[in-house]
């Protein structure tokens, strides 16, 4: 008569796996000093054919030089929105072991204003990743021809 062994329930979990694998040399990767220095970048980062198509959102992920990690391309949606998780921003942050973040989403219609959905998002991520260490240094909105700063607004 064959047996089968039964395992603890502890075993049927999900094994959860941190990486991060970079090439390049943390001298070599783009510093951030101005909100200007993070639009330039974003455009270049952009597809330029959906800047004025769909709404996107990316996030910055920044060393403790202000030097780039990384972009992490948190959503694409539709013509009026996306949707930005703080859990996925703050999860990507953690995971790359950023000390600082830079939100940054664009509005097709060209219209710089931040909603109010855009700061209350902007304190909630915010106040979450002042819970890890990790600050946000601003909230970019940019269009095709040009940007808006939550830092410089003095929204942050």
């Amino acid at each position: 008569m064959e047996q089968t062994l039964q395992l603890p329930d502890w075993t049927k979990v999900a094994e959860v796996e941190l990486v991060y694998k970079t090439k390049i040399k943390a001298s070599e990767r783009p510093k951030i000093n101005s909100s200007k220095d993070i639009y330039e970048i974003m455009r270049q980062l952009w597809d330029a054919n959906k800047m004025d198509m769909l709404e996107e959102f990316k996030v910055l992920l920044l060393n403790r030089g202000n030097r780039i990690i990384g972009v992490y391309e948190v959503s694409s949606g539709g013509i009026t929105g996306t949707v930005a998780d703080p859990r996925l921003i703050l999860a990507a942050a953690l995971k790359s072991l950023s000390v600082a973040i830079v939100l940054c989403h664009n509005h097709p219609s060209g219209n710089l204003t931040p909603s109010r959905a855009d700061e209350q998002l902007t304190r909630k991520i915010k106040e979450a990743a002042a819970y890890h260490d990790i600050s946000v240094l601003d909230h970019i909105i940019l269009t095709s021809e040009a940007y808006y700063s939550f830092a410089d607004e003095g929204l942050l």
